[in-house]
């Protein structure tokens, strides 16, 4: 199912005022007296969107067909007049206990044959027709009874769809899988074909032979675990629509969404497909707090929400305020750390800054997850910080509308992404994000913008263009990439990208496959290193993980291999295309190798900084259709920095003075 995309996006901004902020409100786990409460506690924090009713289903249907709304009504009428507008959610992402016994078929299944029963949340697969009928019934019922209410702005709809279980092996998810199979290649002969079934005595005699690829005495066939990996992520989205469609029909005016986990820890589900179909983009996005660097993956992880949105403003609709719940050691936020958070992602796209949520609950698994109010209350450091966040964002309202400015894209492909780490390649140790993050983090720390891009979508204006482990790559992705080097982009493919096509078929005649051509180089062999192997380069830094036997057809070689049994092979190449030049680089420098390939790559596409800082800043350029430009600069040193800028600084309204304290935020308004 595909949805109509009216209406747009605007919608939701015409609704709200200036960067919106708030969480995720859940009234019902809380007496009258703490909802009023909480009503003068938003007002101070300058709350102006929540959403709520994610997970309330068992209260307003606490039986079949007998409901409750009459807190619900008291809440969305007191927003309301607070001028809080709400995204209402479908309440679909935990199904009630009376629903689970009577119908116990909804359950999910996994890989083993294992039955996830009750007492937890999203106990249901999105193949079941029972729980579809059921789920649209209720989302049906809340969408007639709000359809009139001045506080709707949004439909949520369920709950981060494929969190804790994204693939589902039931009766109904085969059967599911089956017909998804058939509208997909129309044959079983076509389906053999792609899936190579003529390996292992693999080839189906009809549809209904095929199974998930559950558990097996070896490795799977490569291509159905591919396709049941497109079927999962096209599974939950075909149920999403299948409510969306019921909004539609009752709202029609009213947007919808469902909160994505794009990050550089979440694979399972193609959100650039997703895409279509919502109606803005909003994402969850959490810390791990661990990671040093972790400011570094919170802006890889904006770049990429802001690349599923096609670089329109989206909707940071979860973070955190603090410590979360459910990492082994769950460290608090340090002082600062949440405003600068909250203002990366508005930086990099978001025009919504959202928690999870607005008070700390003192029941359930997630009671020591932070919240807007903590379990201490209003006099603590987290909620000083809400407030004052939410001043901050009043005064960003100039901001809104405004798209991020990007001379560099990487490419990236969930798609490709699956197929490269499924069993049975050359190396356990090819990780398709670690080169992406390598080459983003270098292009952060110089405080040059990225825009993660689908392959297939326009290059058109990119200087750099980075393709990293881009496996499988179609036909027409590859030509749209070759064609960036052509017009004048400089573009960098690395090692194991353009070997397969769409199904997992090797390009054959020698590798890189796709991008030979483009490359002029030709690699006979893969050599990828055993673990702790590096080797030693040309230019005296050390690689890791990946060589291969390199020969020149056309390309020159700028850097080699120096070790047997690669001596003087070529490590990193340049070939001259049409008014641009497409690099290769066939191993993983360690990362003074990254920054010497960035050097370079930076110098000949002439892609700059979004202004001059000392370390530790971290820059990124807003920029709206009028010409006005907002400069970003996010300290995350520990010292004062210097930033070469001139305008107002929106935070303070007074002139932007050349520095930012430590741990501080100017967002400059430029001259």
């Amino acid at each position: 199912m595909t949805l109509q995309q009216t209406p747009g996006p605007e919608s939701v901004w015409s609704k709200v005022e200036g960067i919106a902020y708030g969480g995720d409100y859940n009234p019902e786990q809380w007496p009258q007296s703490v909802r009023l409460e909480d009503l003068e506690l938003m007002k101070e924090a300058g709350v102006t969107f929540l959403s709520v009713g994610i997970f309330s289903w068992a209260l307003l249907e606490p039986t079949e067909g007998t409901y409750d709304f009459g807190w619900l009504d008291e809440v969305m009428d007191n927003l309301a007049s607070a001028g809080i507008r709400v995204a209402l959610a479908t309440a679909t992402a935990a199904p009630p206990a009376w629903l689970v016994r009577k119908h116990p078929e909804i359950l999910p299944v996994t890989a083993d044959g294992t039955v996830l029963g009750p007492g937890s949340r999203r106990h249901y697969t999105p193949s079941s027709a029972v729980y579809r009928r059921y789920a649209t019934g209720i989302t049906r019922v809340i969408a007639e009874r709000y359809k009139e209410h001045p506080a709707l702005a949004l439909w949520h709809v369920d709950n981060e769809l494929g969190c804790h279980v994204s693939e589902f092996y039931g009766p109904e998810d085969a059967a599911a899988f089956r017909a998804w199979l058939e509208r997909r290649h129309g044959s079983i002969s076509a389906l053999n074909a792609a899936w190579g079934t003529a390996f292992w005595s693999q080839n189906y005699g009809s549809f209904d032979e095929i199974l998930p690829p559950g558990a097996a005495p070896s490795t799977l066939n490569p291509g159905q675990q591919l396709d049941f990996k497109r079927f999962s992520s096209w599974a939950l989205m075909d149920y999403y629509c299948e409510l969306v469609a019921v909004l539609r029909e009752v709202t029609p005016g009213t947007p919808a969404t469902t909160n994505l986990m794009a990050s550089s820890g979440c694979k399972a589900l193609d959100y650039f497909d997703w895409a279509k179909d919502l109606d803005v983009i909003a994402n969850d996005h959490y810390l791990v707090a661990e990671d040093p660097e972790r400011h570094i993956e919170l802006a890889f992880s904006a770049d990429l929400t802001r690349g599923i949105a096609g670089g329109d403003p989206w909707i940071l609709m979860e973070h955190s305020t603090s410590a979360v719940n459910w990492q082994p050691r769950n460290q608090p936020k340090m002082p600062g750390e949440m405003l600068r958070n909250s203002l990366a992602h508005v930086a990099r796209g978001a025009d919504a800054v959202m928690f999870f949520q607005w008070r700390q609950s003192f029941a359930g698994s997630e009671k020591f997850h932070s919240a807007m109010v903590p379990h201490a209350g209003r006099d603590t450091r987290v909620f000083r910080e809400v407030v004052g966040l939410g001043a901050a964002l009043k005064q960003l309202a100039p901001v809104r509308g405004s798209r991020v400015e990007s001379q560099v894209a990487i490419v990236f492909d969930y798609e490709a992404w699956w197929a490269s780490e499924i069993d049975s390649k050359p190396s356990q140790d090819v990780k398709y994000l670690d080169l992406l993050r390598a080459f983003h983090r270098s292009l952060f720390l110089r405080g040059i913008s990225v825009d993660i891009v689908h392959p297939s979508a326009s290059l058109e204006g990119y200087s750099l263009v980075l393709v990293c482990t881009l496996y499988s790559v179609s036909d027409a992705a590859a030509a749209n990439i070759a064609d960036a080097a052509r017009a004048g982009a400089t573009v960098l493919i690395t090692y194991f990208s353009g070997i397969a096509d769409e199904n997992d078929h090797v390009r054959l005649g020698g590798y890189p496959g796709a991008f030979r051509e483009l490359l002029g180089v030709r690699v006979e062999e893969f050599h990828p290193l055993l673990q702790g192997v590096q080797l030693k380069l040309s230019d005296g830094g050390l690689s890791s993980v990946w060589s291969e036997h390199v020969q020149l057809a056309g390309a020159e070689a700028v850097q080699t291999f120096t070790q047997y049994p690669l001596e003087d092979v070529p490590s990193l190449t340049r070939n001259t295309v049409g008014d641009g030049a497409a690099w290769y680089l066939a191993t993983f420098p360690d990362p003074d190798g990254i920054e010497a390939i960035v050097d370079r790559l930076v110098a000949e596409s002439g892609v700059a900084a979004a202004a001059s800082a000392d370390a530790g800043v971290e820059l990124t350029r807003r920029r709206a259709d009028d010409g006005r430009s907002f400069l970003f600069a996010i300290n995350h040193s520990q010292s004062s920095a210097t930033v070469h800028a001139s305008g107002l600084d929106l935070l303070t309204g007074d002139r932007f003075g050349g520095s930012v304290s430590a741990g501080s935020v100017a967002v400059i308004a430029e001259d």
